[in-house]
């Protein structure tokens, strides 16, 4: 009797709060999205007809536009689609290969192997970037020196500074990327269908042509255009080795148009940047288009394992090439930032050029300290809001079917089509008209909404997916039993899906503190963070502190990731 009573007194002393606070808060919600996604957007298109910098009074006209008609524009735009595709061929490639080892094959080791293959993924850009431009330097590089060593001779071996090298620091995330879609697709194919295709006479390689790649074909278009569009909003691999040899992208156009002038070119690096933007929602329309109602059937009911491909001997080449690409990956330029954080010059190393010097630099160093605080609370703070408002829009999403979530879902899911470097001159304009009363502009906050923006697609996806894995029954007998909307989604849905919270977390932490490109558009006197400090002492000449820094960072992905693993594998084994 308590029980029917309680939730229909509840419902009669709150039914007006409930019929006017769920409309409220839709509302709420939808201008909170429009903030985070839909105004930096309105902003671009702002900015690119404003004659004059974001704050300063101007007239309108279309110069921006005329400005990026020119010839060289038609290069940087080549050079931006050009790179991203070749890139994205090559690890599309690698990516098959290595998820191929060690999904299918009885290579040795291959639960170690997939966890070195994909922990580039988590290394910041420009912890890498920095290491391979002191290991490829065509004069003073590591691997030039060591190659003139054993050869005796003068010649160069490798020279980063050119589109290979700007293509191959690419590849070194976009293959553990697609490695992550494609390697669970090959665990979950239906080894019956390649069984079929060997019996009816087909080769080892047609068989992988023509059924296994052939039936993965929606993972791996999905994979390939997103890797795609990441390439096209890469930042660090152009700046650090395709800028001093005059090869320019999209980005690194904008980021020169805006810092590298005597006079900033506000107006023409915000037309490129809703050109670009425009790019990157056609070549995300192509996706859709693409996909819509291809379903490839590979998993059926009935219980099977994996086709193990015996190698033989073989098995200990596949087992040294996810090896080698660990050790080219992450092992060199590990070693190099160790190499020349003990050394007073990189490039010479010898041994009275020893030195704890630049520890000692960076230690002392309040500007680093300042910014390590800074990404620290921005990383933490960031990515427990982004997951709190990924899990009330992706409830809203999968679990009412409330007026507005159409609305919601698209919302949410913009950003994810707006590169970090587009994003942040959005906001920049967007936080420089705002009133004074509003002071966003130059403050932490500025970097923290930009993280957030750019984080919810991710928090969304992963926790829409955690949502629906929950049969709504158990929601629906809590709220029978008198439990509100806040306490059923507390208790209920979160209790359950915390794995996808928590995982959900650390991928935006390592997101927040991998992103470089806004952050480097927003920041201000005293709100750097560690990625902006380690790209302002490279081009203050100081790689060696650059070394250092790198090497805390890495301190702080190993372990988060090591927390991640050592979480996901405790939560499998409880299942």
């Amino acid at each position: 009797m308590v029980t029917v009573v309680a939730p229909l007194g509840e419902k009669a002393l709150f039914g007006g709060w409930w019929r006017y606070g769920r409309p409220a808060g839709i509302a709420a919600l939808i201008l909170l999205l429009c903030f985070l996604s839909l105004y930096p957007m309105v902003m671009l298109l702002y900015g690119s007809l404003h004659s004059t910098p974001p704050g300063i009074p101007g007239v309108f006209n279309l110069d921006g536009y005329a400005g990026i008609a020119t010839t060289e524009s038609l290069i940087v735009l080549a050079n931006t689609i050009g790179i991203s595709l070749v890139k994205t061929v090559l690890a599309l490639a690698l990516a098959v290969l290595l998820a191929w080892i060690v999904a299918r094959t009885d290579t040795p080791g291959r639960s170690v192997l997939e966890i070195l293959i994909t922990l580039p993924f988590f290394i910041p850009p420009i912890l890498t970037a920095t290491a391979w431009a002191m290991l490829g330097n065509a004069q003073v590089g590591t691997i030039n020196l060591a190659w003139r060593w054993l050869t005796g001779g003068d010649g160069t071996l490798v020279d980063v500074y050119s589109y290979g090298g700007v293509i191959w620091h690419m590849m070194q995330y976009s293959t553990p990327f697609i490695f992550l879609f494609v390697v669970d697709a090959f665990r979950a194919m239906d080894p019956s269908l390649e069984e079929s295709s060997r019996m009816s006479g087909a080769t080892r390689w047609q068989t992988f042509w023509r059924i296994t790649f052939a039936l993965m074909l929606p993972v791996t278009t999905s994979a390939f255009l997103l890797s795609f569009i990441r390439g096209i909003e890469s930042f660090e691999s152009a700046v650090f080795f395709g800028t001093p040899v005059g090869i320019e992208v999209i980005t690194t156009t904008i980021y020169h148009s805006i810092t590298q002038r005597a006079q900033p070119d506000y107006q023409s690096a915000t037309a490129l940047s809703f050109a670009a933007l425009a790019l990157m929602f056609l070549l995300v329309m192509l996706q859709n288009r693409l996909l819509r109602g291809r379903s490839f059937t590979t998993v059926t009911g009935k219980g099977y394992a994996p086709n193990i491909t015996r190698l033989g001997w073989m098995r200990w080449v596949t087992f040294a090439v996810c090896v080698a690409f660990f050790l080219a990956s992450v092992a060199l330029p590990i070693g190099q930032l160790l190499l020349s954080s003990f050394f007073k010059f990189f490039g010479f190393y010898e041994a009275d050029m020893l030195t704890f010097e630049h520890y000692r630099n960076v230690w002392e160093n309040s500007g680093f300290w300042r910014a390590f605080r800074n990404t620290m609370l921005l990383g933490f703070a960031g990515a427990t809001a982004t997951m709190a408002l990924g899990g009330i829009v992706a409830y809203v999403i999968t679990r009412t079917r409330w007026r507005g979530r159409r609305l919601i879902d698209v919302l949410a899911w913009l950003p994810w089509m707006m590169p970090g470097m587009v994003l942040g001159i959005g906001f920049l304009w967007g936080f420089a008209i705002l009133p004074h009363a509003i002071p966003i502009y130059g403050t932490l906050w500025a970097l923290l909404l930009a993280y957030i923006a750019l984080g919810t697609p991710v928090a969304v996806r992963v926790t829409s997916a955690a949502y629906q894995q929950i049969a709504t029954d158990i929601e629906e007998c809590s709220r029978v039993h008198g439990a509100g909307w806040w306490q059923t989604l507390g208790r209920i849905l979160i209790a359950l899906a915390w794995p996808a919270f928590a995982v959900g977390w650390v991928l935006i932490f390592f997101g927040i503190m991998r992103e470089l490109s806004a952050s480097i558009l927003l920041y201000a006197p005293g709100t750097e963070v560690l990625s902006v400090v380690m790209l302002k002492l490279w081009l203050g000449g100081k790689p060696e502190e650059v070394s250092v820094i790198g090497l805390v960072m890495l301190i702080l992905v190993l372990v988060f990731r090591w927390a991640q693993l050592r979480f996901i594998k405790k939560r499998i084994s409880t299942l």
